[in-house]
């Protein structure tokens, strides 16, 4: 088994793990506040990871420490929007919604990084906005506030993604991804004690859900995330996040019972083709498919 098709299954255990994660979360929230839930999460999963990886924290670099702080305020952001939008919307929808990143990122790359998306991009840009019209609009044609919580969630997670391909070159991804960990925790906690009554929660069902956001969901996944990644392609790499919705929806299905609608299965279809047209390699395949046929 090759490196690429070993790191390629990783990626697809993280995409599987994060597309339960809604759910979870959402089952978690039925017992705790928004960000009292995030801050037992993410500091037991910054203290896990400061511990397994202690010698990467030891030795953390200035830089480091600096552009960790910073991608973490942007995903303490996305964090919060979605679990805040959480309470309004399903975990499905939450999902989906959610996917919608892997398709902004090429967009906010034009627009911060001056980088022009190409024309498959655009199409699966296009789509994607579509699709979403028809995941979150009701008949009315108005869009729940927790789908819109969500979708500015996943505008920060699409910025989360270009920061953190612009900053972990140069720094040790390990070490960068712990800090990024720590600060949503910490940035939880001040905002609980503030505007929030924090407290432990008590049951095995909550705390259940908390360990297995905190161990999976959030130390393993960030981990594996940045470690495989050098090993498979950006291209391989979107492609397989693209599943994180549909692993969301099934897992929605399978634990809580939330069926969407045929306009929601219709329009979680239309996002999912939107992501695979902007990620795919449409150069190579038709140079590929160009040589099959002159040979």
């Amino acid at each position: 088994m090759s490196k690429q098709l070993k790191a390629d299954l990783a990626l697809l255990g993280v995409t599987i793990i994060w597309g339960s994660s809604f759910i979870l979360s959402k089952n978690s929230l039925d017992h705790l506040e928004t960000f009292n839930f995030l801050a037992i999460r993410f500091l037991i999963s910054a203290l896990l990871s400061s511990i397994i990886f202690y010698k990467n924290m030891i030795h953390i670099q200035k830089d480091t420490l600096k552009y960790g702080i910073f991608i973490g305020i942007i995903l303490f952001t996305g964090y919060a929007f979605q679990t805040v939008g959480l309470n309004y919307t399903t975990a499905s929808k939450s999902g989906f919604i959610t996917g919608f990143c892997v398709v902004i990122v090429p967009v906010l790359s034009a627009l911060l990084l001056k980088q022009k998306p190409e024309r498959a991009a655009v199409i699966g840009v296009i789509l994607a906005l579509v699709g979403l019209g028809f995941l979150t609009l009701d008949s009315s044609l108005s869009l729940n506030i927790g789908d819109f919580l969500t979708l500015i969630g996943a505008l920060m997670f699409a910025l989360h993604i270009i920061t953190v391909g612009k900053y972990t070159v140069s720094v040790d991804s390990i070490a960068l991804g712990i800090v990024q960990i720590a600060v949503v925790g910490i940035l939880s906690l001040l905002f609980t004690v503030t505007i929030e009554t924090p407290i432990i929660p008590k049951g095995v069902e909550v705390w259940t859900s908390i360990l297995i956001l905190a161990v999976l969901a959030t130390s393993v996944a960030f981990i594996v995330q940045n470690a495989m990644q050098k090993f498979t392609s950006a291209t391989h790499t979107a492609l397989i996040y693209t599943g994180e919705p549909v692993f969301s929806a099934l897992f929605a299905y399978i634990l809580a019972g939330e069926i969407l609608t045929k306009g929601g299965i219709f329009g979680g279809i239309l996002i999912l083709l939107g992501m695979m047209i902007a990620e795919l390699d449409w150069k190579n395949i038709f140079a590929r498919k160009k040589k099959l046929q002159s040979s």
